[in-house]
Formats: structure tokens, C-alpha cells, sequence
């Protein structure tokens, strides 16, 4: 393969499928109430080149940015490939997007159009006179909404395209051009769009073999959406590089997660920190570890659950950190610690800053910084926003905006997000802890702890609220669950308020939206809970 093929997506895609026809690499499994979506190389690249002509023929053009509003659909996959044959770059958004946010990353992103889900209309349509660059959006039908395409006189039926596959020529990009605009979550302000480039997309995704452990006879398995990097690199992108079959959940399911490992033979699987906790809440079943994984490729194992987890599932952990943004840390089954996010990859070296950018003593925590070992600078380029690019590769370091701590041997340990910290009389709170005592109370089918600012300690410090989604919400005694804390939690780390909601809201990546509940904890204090703070 030509240095210049391994770099660019369709490129890429054309190759496996002249030399694997007919390797079904890409399942979307049906979750029992549809067929399966199978892909094969060859269904890829000429379902792509179909999907580039009929977009040519409405107009886009090299360098144009397409919305895909969707959950995981082979669709997705389909689009990525026709936008890289005509350079055109994809802007992938999580369909439950609405009102004022998906309208900013719609116009932030000046996308000409748009590729969407029927159950996504409904929240595009009614923005579409308000932006006016966006000048045509096609979509196709599914099982989910009942209102059929043509009721949408001014959407293009993705279906109604020619069956024939045209010979199109692949618009051959630089490979530091886009290819696509991934936004982050905006948990604490607008989204950012990340610019993902052929090179970088295709570079991580044809080293996952030697980074994550995957073997040749692996079938990949992931239930994150594809408008979020991990799923798009680790799951997808490893796939179609590597030469691997990987199955694809449309959303993540924690209830059905072990039956499709087992329907489909899948070997390994990703989650992430939310999902590890609300998976290691299901009840416990005898055959937990009657499974085929292998191995959970983790971001964000909590430390107090990591061997009991392992133990359960039967399954080893690889514990992983990185950001979409770039930066990358590695902890293999069995060589680091229990909790450490491991050791940078091996093109990767890294500091530990204070505020001053001056490296901190071993076990000090402050915040995670990388540079090429080369010595080249991080690049990262946030689309239209030159300041945040600026600043988040400060003097050639890429500023993670995470504090962790590196223990005598290298072994570094996340501890939180920078300003998300709970810090209470003095301490900080680990929630992971709090978090683990409920998951096992039997009381609920998901947790997630976070902070308020509290008007009775300290500056800075936080009152402790554990959201909670019960098992039972009509037989729910919140002062139980107040009561199990207690029994097993110091006084500092028991919850003061117990916050009940039907869901925990989340972005795509399955993290926690902890503005959404701060919102719902001030609108809804009937759904709250509270005990007396401890004394001091």
C-alpha cells in the first residue's frame, strides 16, 4: 500500500475493497427488532461512490462540510467515504441535538447540507429558515418515526438514489486536510469543532492492532456513537484499517451488552467511565463470565470496581486516556497498576504543570501536558476558532486540561477534570467510590456523582450529589440509600443529596451531562433529596 492510499479514507476503503471484496467488515447489529446492516468493502466503497454522485450532483463541492444527524447506521460509514471521494468534509452530530446548540454547531460549521435520520427531522426542520447556507438536507427512512419522507417536501429521499455505481475518481486531498469536524461534548460551553484529518484518522486507526492488543481473529464490538472519536477510531476506524470485523450497536445498550457479545462472538469491547459503572449496576447473573470478550478496552475504569469487574465479566482490562484532541496514555492487561491510566504511547512524552508551567514533584497532581517525542509541537485546530487552537497547544505542549499524578515508575493516575473537581473540609472526594457503594446497593440502574458549590463550607468547596436513576421509582426510600452511604463511606464522602431522575442525561459518549443536572436539580427540587451536612 502507497504511503498516500494509507492516509486518505477512500483511498483506504477502495484498497480493502479490491483486495476483500467480500469481508462483511462493518455489522450494525438489529438489535432484535430489524435485520442486521451488513457491510462488506466492496458494499462500502460502492454504496460511497453512489452517495458522491447524487451529492456532487446537488452541488458540494471540495472543502464543504456536510452534517450527518444520526445514530450508528451504515449510512454514517457510507457518507464518510462519499464526502472523502469528493473532499468534502463530515460534521457528525448527535441526533438528540435540538434547538439553540444544534443550530450553533450547524452554522458554527457552515454546513452546506446535511445527511439525516428521519427521527432527526423533526429537530432540523424547523431551523432550516434561519440557515440559510444550509441548502439541502437528504435523509432516509427508518424503523423509528411514522411520518413518512415524502411529507417532507423539501427533503431529498436518500432512496431514491440510482442503483448504479458511478466511476468516480477520489478527489486525492492533502492529508493534513479534513475530513471531518468532530465537536466536543459542551458540557461547560459551546462545542468546539475538532478538525480530524485523513492523516490523523488513518494513522490511529492502522496503529490499533499494536496499540490496543487486537488480534487478527478479534471481532470488535462498540455501543458509542460514531459522532464521538472513540467509537470512530477504536471500533470503526481500527476495522476498516486493520482488516477487522466489528459490530455496531445504533445506541448503546447496557441490558442487552452481554447477549450481543455473545450473538455475534465479539472479543473485545470499549466503554467508557459513565457506561463501566451503570454495566457493573446490573443485577449480578450466573453467567456473567460465560462470554466470548476477552478484552474491555476502558476509559475510565473506576479503580474501586477495576478487579471486581474483571472478575465478574471474566474479562482483562486495558485502560486507556486520550482526548479527541490528541494525547494518548496506555495501561496493557497486567503490566501497570490497578487505576493508573497507564504511559504515554510511545511517539508521545509528557509533563505534569503547575499554573505556572513548571513541572511538579512526583505524586504532586496538577495538570497533564504532551509533546511529540521528536520534539515537533502539538497542532490542534479548532474550526473557526483560532484562540482556543492557540491555547490548547501553548508553547508546542498539548494542555489536556486534566490533573493527574505520576507515581515513582512513570504510572500516571487521573484524578479530574480541571475546575470538576469535589473538594470538600479540606479533601478531595473520590466519586468513584461513592459511586461504587451505590452501583452494589441494589437500589438503582445508574449513578453518577458530582458537586455543587455549597453555601456552608469553604471557597471552593462542593456538597456531594450522587443522580440517581432507582430500580423502582414508586418503591424508592431515598433515606435507605442515605443509610447504605453512611454504613460504608467516611463522613466527608456521603452523598448530601440524593437527586432522582427517570435518566441520567448524556452526550454521546455516554458522559454524564452534568450541566443538564444542575438545571434539573434547581428545576425540580421535589426529585431531591437532602440530609443534614456532617459536622466539621
Amino acid at each position: 500500500m502507497t504511503t498516500a492510499t494509507a492516509l486518505h479514507l477512500a483511498a483506504l476503503v477502495a484498497q480493502r475493497a479490491d483486495e476483500s471484496p467480500d469481508f462483511d467488515v462493518l455489522t450494525i447489529e438489529g438489535g432484535g427488532v430489524r435485520p442486521d446492516e451488513v457491510r462488506t468493502y466492496r458494499m462500502l466503497w460502492d454504496n460511497g461512490r453512489r452517495m458522491a454522485q447524487r451529492m456532487r450532483d446537488l452541488g458540494v463541492q471540495p472543502g464543504e462540510r456536510i452534517a450527518l444527524l444520526m445514530a450508528n447506521h451504515a449510512e454514517f460509514v457510507e457518507a464518510m467515504v462519499a464526502a472523502s471521494v469528493l473532499g468534502a468534509v463530515v460534521v457528525p452530530i448527535d441526533p438528540r441535538t435540538r434547538g439553540d446548540k444544534l443550530h450553533f454547531m450547524l452554522g458554527h460549521a457552515q454546513c452546506c447540507a446535511a445527511l439525516v435520520a428521519d427521527y432527526a427531522l423533526a429537530h432540523l426542520q424547523p431551523l432550516r429558515a434561519s440557515l440559510p447556507g444550509l441548502r439541502w438536507v437528504m435523509g432516509f427512512a427508518t424503523d423509528e418515526d411514522t411520518q413518512p419522507l415524502s411529507d417532507h417536501a423539501d427533503v431529498v429521499d436518500w432512496a431514491a438514489t440510482p442503483l448504479a455505481v458511478p466511476d468516480l475518481p477520489i478527489h486525492m486531498a492533502d492529508p493534513d486536510s479534513a475530513l471531518e469536524l468532530i465537536f466536543t461534548s459542551g458540557t461547560t460551553g459551546d462545542p468546539k469543532g475538532i478538525v480530524m484529518t485523513h492523516r490523523r484518522y488513518c494513522d490511529t486507526s492502522l496503529l490499533a492492532m499494536r496499540l490496543f492488543g487486537y488480534r487478527e481473529d478479534d471481532r470488535l464490538y462498540s455501543g458509542l456513537s460514531l459522532t464521538h472519536a472513540n467509537a470512530q477510531l477504536i471500533t470503526l476506524g481500527a476495522a476498516l484499517a486493520c482488516r477487522l470485523r466489528c459490530v455496531l450497536s445504533r445506541r448503546f445498550t447496557k441490558s442487552r451488552l452481554w447477549d450481543i457479545t455473545r450473538q455475534y462472538g465479539a472479543t473485545t469491547f470499549t466503554l467508557l467511565g459513565g457506561m463501566t459503572t451503570a454495566v457493573y449496576a446490573q443485577p449480578p447473573s450466573p453467567d456473567d463470565a460465560d462470554n466470548p470478550v476477552r478484552l474491555v478496552v476502558s476509559a475510565g475504569m473506576p479503580d474501586a470496581i477495576w478487579e471486581k469487574f474483571a472478575h465478574r465479566f471474566g474479562v482483562q482490562i486495558l485502560e486507556f486516556y486520550g482526548a479527541a484532541e490528541g494525547g494518548l496514555t496506555l495501561n496493557p492487561p497486567g503490566l501497570g497498576p490497578v487505576g493508573s491510566i497507564g504511559k504515554p504511547a510511545p511517539t508521545l512524552q509528557y509533563r505534569i504543570v503547575d499554573e505556572h508551567d513548571v513541572d511538579v514533584p512526583v505524586g504532586t497532581p496538577s495538570e497533564l501536558v504532551f509533546r511529540h517525542v521528536n520534539g515537533d509541537p502539538f497542532q490542534v485546530a479548532y474550526h473557526g476558532n483560532e484562540a482556543a487552537s492557540r491555547q490548547k497547544c501553548e508553547g508546542g505542549w498539548l494542555r489536556m486540561g486534566d490533573v493527574v499524578h505520576a507515581d515513582a515508575q512513570g504510572w500516571l493516575y487521573f484524578h479530574y477534570r480541571k475546575g470538576g473537581g469535589i473538594r470538600r473540609n479540606g479533601e478531595f472526594i473520590s466519586a468513584a467510590f461513592i459511586e461504587k457503594v451505590i452501583a452494589e446497593s441494589g437500589l438503582v440502574d445508574d449513578v453518577y456523582v458530582y458537586g455543587l458549590p455549597s453555601a456552608s463550607l469553604a471557597a471552593g468547596e462542593k456538597d456531594v450529589v450522587a443522580a440517581v436513576v432507582p430500580k423502582s421509582l414508586a418503591a424508592f426510600d431515598a433515606q435507605r440509600l442515605f443509610m447504605v452511604c453512611k454504613a460504608q463511606l467516611d463522613a466527608n464522602a456521603v452523598p448530601r443529596f440524593i437527586q432522582v431522575l427517570a435518566q441520567i442525561p448524556k452526550t454521546a459518549s455516554e458522559k454524564p451531562l452534568e450541566r443538564s443536572l444542575v438545571q434539573a436539580f434547581e428545576a425540580m427540587p421535589h426529585m431531591v433529596h437532602r440530609v443534614d451536612p456532617p459536622a466539621r
